[in-house]
């Protein structure tokens, strides 16, 4: 066997390897990257952070994210009010600007996971299904860790 014929084995084997990281995911017009989330008890709930780049020449944004392993996924915004006062409230969308990244991170932006139906252990993942106004559904695993 000639050592070409490795080439095609070994490029599938390097995409599923990649596939299971589950730090990148892309639909071609919309990666994210870093993707992790809070350790979290049964029927509890978390948080999920990622950075978002748009590649595409057009504006797009986040619209949705639901979970296999939650009840409810909801995006969130931390704001702080004129008194120091921080709370979280939904939002129906986070905007990325044409070639730009958006950050979802602690006391910013984030996904509320609720009614996780198994616990969140460090070192494990759970999946995210996001949902884009033009790059469709992204899927990506999300790391367990503590933030």
């Amino acid at each position: 066997m000639r050592p070409q014929s490795f080439r095609p084995l070994l490029l599938i084997v390097g995409a599923i390897a990649l596939a299971g990281c589950g730090s990148a995911a892309s639909s071609g017009t919309a990666t994210i990257s870093g993707a992790w989330a809070r350790p979290a008890a049964t029927g509890g709930q978390s948080a999920a952070y990622f950075t978002m780049t748009n590649t595409s020449t057009a504006a797009d944004a986040l619209l949705s994210a639901s979970s296999p392993g939650a009840g409810m996924v909801e995006v969130h915004e931390t704001t702080v009010d004129g008194a120091g006062v921080a709370a979280m409230h939904p939002v129906a969308r986070i905007d990325i600007p044409a070639g730009e990244s958006v950050a979802l991170k602690p006391g910013s932006y984030h996904l509320m996971l609720m009614g996780l139906t198994s616990e969140l252990m460090v070192g494990k993942t759970i999946q995210l299904d996001l949902v884009f106004e033009h790059a469709g559904v992204v899927v990506v695993q999300a790391e367990i860790r503590q933030g």
